[in-house]
């Protein structure tokens, strides 16, 4: 099995016929994903090709659960519109909501973080977020599903660039399942979350959490991680060059005193037995040995 994603998954995506919602369907196609139909309201009874393959457009993502069984939505929708997206996907009682759209405003997240929780029926990642892939089986949202095989290490990370920068290093080993949860302060699915799937994974033996300066989701997944998984965890925190006071790129990567630094959280993740390396390199080679020692 994967977490969250695999071959079974049908995939809709919200936000189709526009540019970005359509190029990256064609990437999704071409690399596995069961696409069965994309959500545009106002365009319903359309198709769009890809490849030769024509996929339907519905109105609403109820209509095109009803139609095609769809069980995940990919969202690529413009900032202002996010929130109605989450909402519909949620509604429509999916069991897996990818929250593409960057700039997405934090009072909008919290509000359709806490709808989805309340109504406890489809896990959110994202916003602001790659996405995530399962290699072989499928993928949803902007992960290149070139860049790694598959295999038995399970990814969680905050950064997409670092994200693809990993499964690149580790691509001969190769990944059960990679998630990129965002940066935003808000987010639907938290380290902890993912670390939880993982270990109760059968198909993952080993874990590489990716965090980044800024608030205190790094601390709280060493706690989990000492508490509660068994299997070896290798981490690496983005930001340990970057000054303090400073906003440094995600909205979440804000440092306060010593509080969210990255000292802060390597020091934390150790003390949970977490292997922190001091860069993405360092790192995927504290999971070679890791993975050579099982």
């Amino acid at each position: 099995m994967s977490i969250w994603l695999d071959q079974t998954s049908k995939v809709i995506v919200q936000g189709m016929t526009g540019s970005e919602g359509g190029k990256h369907t064609r990437r999704m196609i071409a690399s596995g994903t069961r696409i069965v139909g994309g959500v545009t309201p106002g365009k319903g009874g359309q198709a769009v090709t890809f490849e030769e393959r024509p996929v339907p457009v519905f109105d609403t993502v109820a209509q095109a659960k009803e139609a095609t069984g769809a069980n995940v939505s990919v969202i690529f929708v413009p900032a202002p519109r996010a929130r109605a997206a989450v909402i519909e996907a949620v509604d429509a009682e999916l069991d897996l909501a990818v929250v593409i759209t960057e700039g997405v405003p934090v009072a909008d997240t919290v509000d359709f973080v806490a709808y989805a929780q309340g109504r406890g029926s489809t896990r959110l990642i994202g916003p602001n977020c790659p996405g995530l892939i399962s290699p072989g089986k499928s993928n949803v949202g902007i992960i290149p599903a070139t860049i790694a095989g598959r295999g038995r290490i399970g990814l969680v990370s905050k950064s997409g660039t670092l994200t693809y920068q990993m499964m690149f290093e580790l691509r001969d080993i190769g990944f059960s399942t990679a998630v990129g949860i965002g940066g935003d302060p808000v987010v639907g699915t938290t380290h902890i979350d993912a670390l939880a799937a993982f270990e109760a994974d059968p198909e993952t033996d080993c874990v590489v959490l990716i965090g980044e300066i800024g608030g205190d989701a790094e601390e709280r997944a060493a706690e989990f991680v000492a508490s509660h998984m068994t299997k070896p965890v290798v981490g690496y925190v983005a930001g340990f060059t970057a000054p303090e006071g400073r906003t440094m790129g995600h909205a979440g990567a804000i440092v306060t005193g010593s509080a969210g630094t990255a000292l802060a959280k390597k020091r934390a993740l150790e003390a949970a037995g977490v292997r922190v390396g001091r860069t993405p390199s360092e790192t995927a080679a504290l999971m070679r040995q890791i993975v050579a020692a099982l």
